[in-house]
């Protein structure tokens, strides 16, 4: 059937409408938000925010790890010397480090890469980069859950009847199961994340994700195939994370954050220095 010259003219007009509705009609989507009160508490009164994956989604730790080391296996004597190893480190700079570290509360816990990042972080600076970090600690630790009530592994202060860097959370810890660490796999992630954002500070981020794994070996908390797993762990979350949107629109954001702080000139706050020289002399 022909088409009449006006109902080709109405056709293509509906087709150019069209094609400008595809531009200026459809509406950009929302940014992730920035706000506490926004996300929400995991628990009430906790400080802990949602995480951006329903538990349900969360890579299953139970399934992707080896049971821990068993009573008098190499793995276990190899866990107990570096334990002895580092009881060397009490109340030294590297000691004092471990329990900084312990803090996963924010605003204080924001600054952890700060030194690696050579910027300041914080709610107010860089809200969708400190966001993106608050979340992504729930996820990375809960990750670790399902191994860890099932091993409920003791952990070296309680097996040996020893003192840690963080006192005050002892009691807390010792009905919590050592293996994995939730400490190292939210500081896995951590560090994974930022170095897909930072690429340019890829070392000093991957080692300081490291450290931050080491200092629980250091607390005298976890031992350290304990760590190794939870770094498992923090690599799976991050792999599972990028099927996320919001979290992928966050992590966008938080690096159009670190550009912009590179382009201004901006360092971080703390003494870097002392930082690098404490890690340097682990």
């Amino acid at each position: 059937m022909l088409l009449t010259e006006t109902a080709i003219k109405a056709a293509r007009g509906a087709t150019a409408l069209a094609a400008v509705c595809l531009v200026g009609c459809q509406s950009t989507p929302p940014a992730p938000p920035t706000s506490p009160e926004a996300v929400g508490e995991f628990r009430k009164g906790s400080g802990y925010l949602n995480g951006y994956l329903d538990r349900k989604a969360l890579p299953d730790s139970l399934a992707l790890l080896p049971k821990p080391p068993g009573a008098g296996s190499a793995q276990a004597a190899a866990d107990l010397d570096t334990h002895r190893g580092t009881r060397a480190l009490r109340d030294t700079p590297r000691w004092h480090l471990a329990a900084q570290d312990a803090n996963l509360k924010f605003p204080a816990a924001a600054e952890t890469f700060s030194c690696a990042l050579d910027m300041p972080v914080s709610e107010s600076a860089t809200p969708h980069l400190n966001m993106l970090l608050r979340r992504t600690l729930l996820d990375a630790g809960l990750a670790t859950y399902r191994a860890k009530d099932t091993y409920n592994r003791p952990r070296p202060f309680v097996a040996l009847g020893e003192g840690t860097c963080s006192p005050a959370e002892e009691k807390l810890l010792t009905t919590d199961g050592s293996y994995p660490s939730g400490h190292a796999a939210l500081g896995w992630a951590w560090a994974l994340v930022l170095s897909e954002i930072a690429p340019d500070r890829v070392d000093a981020l991957l080692a300081r994700g490291m450290a931050f794994g080491h200092s629980r070996v250091v607390c005298g908390v976890h031992w350290a195939s304990d760590v190794t797993a939870g770094q498992t762990m923090g690599a799976a979350t991050v792999a599972r994370l990028h099927a996320d949107a919001t979290f992928r629109a966050q992590a966008a954001l938080a690096k159009a954050e670190i550009d912009a702080a590179r382009a201004a000139g901006k360092h971080a706050a703390r003494d870097c220095a002392a930082e690098s020289a404490v890690l340097g002399a682990r």
